[in-house]
């Protein structure tokens, strides 16, 4: 008997994460749900009923709403994420009858909404877990956040999440600045006399043309000496006759 009590107590539990738990609050419904007509539906999973869950989307898993109807039979409808934290949003379509309406909250157990009607609209049922009041809830949403918000405790803004630092983007290599290849030394010219001639060949020149002068001045008073020595004319012999004496 008592092992039977434990093994009922234990299947009337919610399945719980890691021993936590989470709540899932509605957005406005409208006031009369028609059977066979298309119902788009927001909803927030809230982990601890306070805050959005502190893992990612990956461990959450599956969140939506789900109905059901007598001899348990459900129908689930998997939801889809918004941009706001611990938000999404749901299509449902509702069969005529009387359903519990449960949130489906990934690895969290399910959290019992209230009873719907269809056609008619849904009458709520406490929180499962309801919030404390007093104290301070951080507000992770800015201007659209649950409903439920801030649960009767004063909101605190949410210290925003610190950027990881930009690694700062690494400044491309200089290329080296090829060596200038020397340039060859031009021979220097040798200074040039007028016309363009150079002075070592000008002076050469010039000694030439001196030795040259020098030469014909002194051909020249050579032949002035060879004619000096020269008679007039043609040589005559003189003879002399004189008396003897």
């Amino acid at each position: 008997m008592a092992l039977a009590a434990v093994a009922a107590i234990l299947a009337w539990a919610p399945p719980a994460y890691a021993g936590n738990w989470a709540v899932t609050e509605l957005d406005p419904l409208p006031s009369r749900m028609e059977p066979g007509v298309a119902y788009t539906v927001g909803y927030w999973v809230l982990q601890h009923g306070t805050h959005p869950f502190d893992g990612t989307a990956a461990e959450l898993g599956t969140t939506g709403l789900r109905i059901v109807g007598e001899n348990d039979k459900a129908v689930t409808f998997a939801g889809t994420r918004l941009p706001e934290p611990a938000h999404y949003a749901v299509t449902i379509i509702l069969p005529p009858g009387v359903w519990r309406l449960q949130g489906v909250q990934g690895v969290f157990g399910t959290c019992e909404l209230g009873l719907l009607t269809v056609p008619g609209g849904l009458r709520p049922v406490p929180p499962e877990f309801p919030a404390a009041p007093g104290g301070e809830v951080k507000d992770y949403w800015g201007d659209a956040k649950p409903p439920g918000f801030p649960w009767s405790s004063t909101p605190v803004a949410a210290a925003p999440a610190t950027p990881a630092a930009t690694p700062a983007a690494p400044t491309p290599a200089t290329p080296a600045t090829p060596a200038t290849p020397a340039t060859p030394a031009t021979p220097a010219k040798a200074p040039s006399a007028s016309g363009g001639v150079p002075y070592p060949l000008a002076a050469v020149l010039v000694l030439a043309a001196g030795a040259a002068a020098l030469l014909t001045r002194r051909g020249a008073g050579r032949r002035a000496e060879d004619d000096a020595a020269e008679p007039d004319g043609p040589a005559q012999d003189v003879i002399t006759i004189g008396r003897g004496g």
